[in-house]
C-alpha cells in the first residue's frame, strides 16, 4: 500500500521505511551476498590479464587521503536507502530488477574486459584497513567503477523520493554532496582513477535515466 501524500515530509518517509521493512531487509541482504559472490567470482576469473586503466592528470590532482575509506564504505549505507524507502511492492520490484541490471552488465564488462587500477607506490602496510581492502579487492574489476555508478543511480533515485514526499532542498543537497564524497572517495584511496569514475558516473547516469523515465500512460496510472 502507497503512504498517503497528505502527510508533512518526515511521516512520508516514515511510513515508507515501515512499509514492507521485512521484505527490504531481507531483499537487500540476499542481493548484497549474492552480488559479492559474483563479483569476487568475475575477480578472480577475468577471460584475459587484466588491462591497467591509464591515469591522466587530474588523477594527480586529487590527493591520496587514507581517511577517505570510511566515505568509502558508506557506499553501502547509501544504496540501501532508495529500496527502504520506496513506497510498494511494485516499486520495490522495479527498483531492485534495475540495480540487478546494473550490477549485471559492470560485471559482465569485468569479465569480457578485465581492468585493473595502477599500483601506486604506497606503503600499505602503514594503512592496516585499506591494506585488507587491497587483498581482498586487488584493485580489479576498475572500469567503469561499479562504486561510482552505483552511488550516481542511487543520488538519481533519493532525488526523485525526496521530490515525491516534498523534502526540503536540505535533504536533496544532503544526499547529492554524499555521493560526491564518495565517488572522491574512490581516487582518494586509490581504488580508482579518474577515467573509471568517469566511465562509472555515466553508467549510473544511464541505468538512472533508464529506470526513472515512465511513459505517459504509466505516469497517469500511478497517480
Amino acid at each position: 500500500m502507497t503512504p498517503p501524500p497528505d502527510r508533512a515530509w518526515p511521516g512520508q518517509l516514515l511510513a515508507r521505511f515501515v512499509t514492507l521493512w521485512y521484505l527490504k531487509a531481507v531483499g537487500t541482504t540476499v542481493f548484497m551476498v549474492l552480488f559479492f559472490q559474483g563479483y569476487f567470482w568475475v575477480l578472480h576469473h577475468p577471460t584475459r590479464e587484466p588491462w591497467p586503466v591509464p591515469t591522466l592528470a587530474i588523477d594527480d590532482w586529487v590527493p591520496f587521503t587514507p581517511a577517505g575509506f570510511a566515505a568509502y564504505v558508506s557506499l553501502w549505507v547509501y544504496v540501501s536507502l532508495p529500496s527502504a524507502l520506496l513506497p510498494n511492492f511494485r516499486e520495490l520490484l522495479r527498483y531492485g530488477l534495475w540495480t540487478a541490471a546494473l550490477c549485471a552488465s559492470c560485471l559482465l564488462v569485468f569479465w569480457l574486459l578485465p581492468t585493473q587500477a595502477p599500483v601506486p607506490d604506497i606503503d600499505w602496510s602503514l594503512h592496516p584497513q585499506l591494506a585488507f581492502m587491497k587483498g581482498l579487492d586487488a584493485s580489479g574489476n576498475a572500469c567503469p567503477s561499479l562504486h561510482v555508478a552505483s552511488a550516481v543511480y542511487t543520488a538519481f533515485w533519493l532525488r526523485r523520493i525526496f521530490s515525491e514526499v516534498g523534502a526540503p532542498a536540505t535533504l536533496h543537497v544532503l544526499s547529492v554532496l554524499q555521493c560526491v564524497v564518495i565517488v572522491w572517495s574512490t581516487m582518494a584511496i586509490r581504488q580508482h582513477v579518474f577515467l573509471d569514475v568517469l566511465a562509472g558516473a555515466l553508467v549510473g547516469c544511464l541505468f538512472a535515466w533508464l529506470s526513472l523515465r515512465r511513459p505517459a500512460a504509466a505516469r497517469g496510472f500511478m497517480r
